[in-house]
């Protein structure tokens, strides 16, 4: 990723978001949730209708994102991860390249607010 590019993302703000505030437009297909942790961390359970998407290949190359950013650029882009941090990263960084984002926390945050989960297998890409 353009180093330039990063650092401007630091300066951009997106919004916090809590499960419970976005729920409803994941179910009604209004926004897109992300889950950018790494294939690894899948293995234990991702939250049900999340893109797997991780954050390395936003700040790389960008291979897996890249047709995915262009198809949905109409969305907002929900995004959330191990523990929050990485998912802050996502939003920034697509919020200043002009998408629409929301930090939406951890997956223990859509746990605790009864969102399913299932096994990477069965999750959509």
């Amino acid at each position: 990723m353009n180093p330039f590019k990063l650092i401007k993302s630091m300066f951009t703000s997106a919004p916090r978001l809590h499960p419970l505030e976005c729920a409803a437009s994941v179910r009604a297909g209004e926004s897109i949730l992300i889950d950018v942790r790494e294939p690894r961390e899948w293995a234990s359970g991702v939250a049900q209708h999340a893109k797997l998407l991780p954050l390395s290949d936003l700040t790389g190359s960008r291979a897996q994102w890249q047709r995915f950013l262009a198809d949905h650029t109409d969305k907002e882009m929900l995004f959330y991860c191990a523990h929050g941090g990485r998912s802050v990263m996502a939003a920034r960084i697509l919020a200043a390249e002009g998408f629409r984002t929301a930090n939406a926390g951890s997956i223990t945050d859509w746990v605790a607010a009864g969102w399913p989960l299932v096994k990477p297998d069965s999750a959509p890409r």
